[in-house]
């Protein structure tokens, strides 16, 4: 399984930027997928999840800015960044619980990570 994210880069403080992230491979379902991150000397943090149901959690300091979305379908998750502020700059992670067989337990795959820098 390979979890692939795109969308990283520079924006001004206010700006916006829409993270993406596909999954592939020998796939049967997935469970949750999510955003986290990591900037210089910190550790990983979550930012944000959806269950294939559509329940979501997000970190308190993303609320009212940040929204995820999927695509089952392409097993894609989106991570829409709006209102950007410069301590959101950081290593954005994107993660997948992924059953492989219908028997198999879910396990935690993640992605290479997307750099977002926001300037002040």
């Amino acid at each position: 399984v390979q979890l692939q994210a795109f969308g990283g880069g520079l924006v001004q403080a206010g700006g916006s930027l829409r993270l993406s992230c596909a999954a592939s491979g020998c796939i049967f379902s997935i469970n949750v997928m999510g955003w986290y991150r990591q900037a210089p000397g910190k550790q990983r943090e979550l930012v944000a999840t959806m269950a294939t149901g559509a329940t979501t959690v997000y970190a308190n300091s993303v609320k009212g800015r940040f929204t995820i979305s999927r695509d089952n379908a392409k097993n894609t998750v989106y991570l829409q960044m709006n209102s950007l502020k410069p301590e959101d700059t950081a290593v954005y992670y994107c993660n997948a619980f992924v059953k492989l067989t219908v028997v198999t337990p879910s396990l935690g795959y993640w992605g290479q990570g997307t750099l977002v820098t926001v300037s002040s």
